[in-house]
């Protein structure tokens, strides 16, 4: 059974609904989602192609496989998406609704700077064992 939530950029122009198979919320710490963010990306990972029910996001294309959604009025970040089509993780941020969310997994750790850390235990995947996943 699947868990549908809705979500929203900050001014409204970008609505969106979304269906996960579990309330589990990752952090990727790659240096693209670093700076697109000035943080860890925390998101949701999507068990179907993000569905958007009003407007429609600006994409940029971040790398030669994958692509980053925000809002083209106010600059929330929305999501990142595999140009494959078949992987979308959105941003936990700009979901509705209090839920019992789950820390779970932690990406590129590796890659994250020893500014920062996590007191939750985490499963963790280095980049090399992210990218062999997606190749």
């Amino acid at each position: 059974m699947s868990l549908e939530k809705h979500g929203r950029c900050l001014c409204g122009a970008v609505k969106l609904s979304v269906s996960l198979e579990k309330a589990s919320v990752n952090a990727c710490h790659c240096s693209m989602c670093r700076q697109w963010g000035g943080g860890p990306f925390l998101s949701v990972h999507c068990a179907e192609p993000v569905q958007f029910t009003r407007g429609q996001p600006v994409f940029h294309d971040s790398s030669d496989w994958a692509q980053r959604g925000f809002c083209g009025t106010c600059g929330t970040h929305l999501l990142y998406r595999l140009k494959s089509g078949n992987f979308d993780a959105v941003s936990v941020g700009v979901l509705e609704g209090d839920t019992d969310w789950i820390f779970d997994l932690q990406v590129y750790v590796d890659k994250k700077p020893g500014y920062y850390c996590f007191a939750n235990r985490t499963e963790e995947m280095t980049a090399a064992q992210v990218e062999a996943m997606f190749s």
